[in-house]
């Protein structure tokens, strides 16, 4: 019994010893030195931020009443301001209709409306389809499935290339009874339309 209450006496001294110890070291070799990980700080002038308050990536969404869902995306925008008017750059918008058509539209301008989006500059629109438009400018309503552009295009399609006064993208008329047609999506060409036929 003597021996077991020696070792009992022992053990209560190391073993908070030989704790300490290990505790010890793992806190001193734990990190080398230098080895932590710096603070990710933004390479910004805050004095120009101040005086030119803009947004980085900014995103509209929404839904048209008919279904077609659009989302506007750009890098960076800054607000209309008293000395000049609203900017943005680098825009997208995604339209996609209710039956699944989707347009990727790109411009290096932008302005809204109340009932549309107008994309200008020079833009680009390739739809799921397969067509691809370029045009001056292009609106998109928001208030009814529907792309448009009337200020010239020049398309190029799985089956060759075309220019034409105006394009529309809407969805397929009503049928004779007036319900909403289930047929998709029509990419309309209007004002002298000029097919090049590449089989």
């Amino acid at each position: 019994m003597a021996d077991r209450t020696r070792i009992v006496r022992w053990l209560r001294v190391l073993l908070p010893l030989l704790a300490l110890a290990i505790l010890s070291t793992m806190f001193l070799f734990s990190r080398q030195p230098g080895t932590e990980p710096q603070i990710p700080y933004a390479d910004v002038d805050a004095e120009q931020m101040a005086r030119d308050p803009r947004m980085i990536a900014p995103e509209y969404a929404g839904v048209t009443p008919d279904g077609a869902e659009l989302t506007l995306r750009a890098a960076q925008a800054a607000p209309v301001g008293a000395d000049s008017a609203g900017s943005a750059s680098q825009l997208a918008l995604n339209w996609k209709a209710r039956d699944g058509l989707v347009a990727d539209l790109t411009a290096p301008e932008v302005g809204m409306d109340t009932d549309r989006i107008s994309l200008s500059g020079g833009v680009h629109m390739a739809t799921s389809s397969g067509w691809v438009v370029d045009a001056p400018r292009i609106d998109a309503a928001t208030d009814r499935s529907r792309i448009l552009a009337d200020d010239g295009i020049r398309a190029t399609a799985p089956f060759g290339e075309l220019t034409a006064g105006a394009m529309e993208l809407a969805p397929a008329a009503p049928e004779g009874d007036g319900a909403a047609s289930d047929a998709g999506s029509i990419l309309n060409f209007t004002g002298g339309v000029r097919l090049i036929y590449r089989p």
